[in-house]
């Protein structure tokens, strides 16, 4: 584990094969990341985290990527409009992540095709987030809309009602929803992962017990809640592990998020 957990945050990587637009608005884009030989994983769509705040974009998510790449994973790291921007928070965050999910597959088709490359299967991709896009790619799986194959939430803010109690993020789910659950109470039943369950899909929640971010007992309480609606669940708990790790190549832990992606390739 590096020295310095935030240092994942600036750290430089590669440039994207390519970039796709799924959008008019500047951010409404993805980096697409491709294994260097055929690949043997089905595509991961990754939503990065930041507490849905504009000051944090996909460009920390770079050595994931291409590290998710080399084990042969096609990866899609989205973007979209975040707090602090026009049409920013809800719904246009909520409807950027749908357009971005729905739309992408078939950009990176056209792309490749265009190129003259072959095409790999891009149908039913794996979601996957960190900390508040793991809130929004379990919200995006629970939401019925394209089907994905399973969904990989690292940290996640997975009980907005419990976070937003807790007070992460500084309020950070006020700022995203326009006030809390008794103030707009509609907005969190529409956001909450909690209240999208059961998904009826494979998900996995990989979180450390260290966190001082997204503490554990967020991860535990959708865990528990989805058990118990019926979903294929499991909770991976990270003994001494804090935030930053489960999104770092170069972690302790990161050998641990692999084998739960591999879990959710089926």
């Amino acid at each position: 584990m590096t020295a310095d957990p935030r240092e994942i945050l600036t750290r430089r990587a590669p440039a994207p094969d390519f970039t796709v637009r799924y959008g008019a608005h500047p951010d409404h884009v993805a980096d697409i990341r491709l294994p260097s030989g055929d690949p043997t994983g089905p595509l991961v769509i990754f939503i990065h985290g930041g507490f849905w705040m504009a000051e944090f974009d996909r460009t920390h998510t770079a050595p994931l990527a291409v590290d998710l790449a080399a084990q042969g994973y096609p990866v899609a790291t989205i973007e979209f409009r975040r707090v602090g921007q026009e049409g920013g928070g809800w719904p246009g965050t909520f409807d950027d992540v749908t357009a971005a999910v729905e739309r992408v597959p078939a950009l990176i088709a056209e792309a490749l095709s265009a190129a003259g490359r072959s095409v790999p299967d891009l149908a039913r991709p794996i979601l996957a987030g960190h900390s508040a896009g793991g809130q929004l790619a379990l919200w995006y799986a629970g939401s019925g809309r394209a089907p994905v194959r399973g969904v990989l939430a690292l940290a996640p803010v997975a009980d907005l009602v419990l976070a937003h109690r807790l007070g992460l993020g500084d309020g950070a789910m006020a700022l995203l929803l326009g006030g809390g659950p008794e103030e707009v109470p509609d907005r969190y039943e529409a956001a909450d992962p909690m209240r999208a369950l059961p998904l009826r899909v494979p998900t996995v929640v990989v979180h450390g017990t260290e966190d001082d971010r997204v503490p554990l007992a967020v991860g535990r309480s959708y865990a528990a809640a989805a058990r118990e609606a019926g979903d294929d669940v499991s909770l991976v708990e990270l003994p001494g592990t804090e935030h930053f790790a489960v999104i770092d190549p170069r972690s302790a832990v990161w050998s641990t998020v692999l084998e739960a992606l591999r879990g959710l390739r089926s």
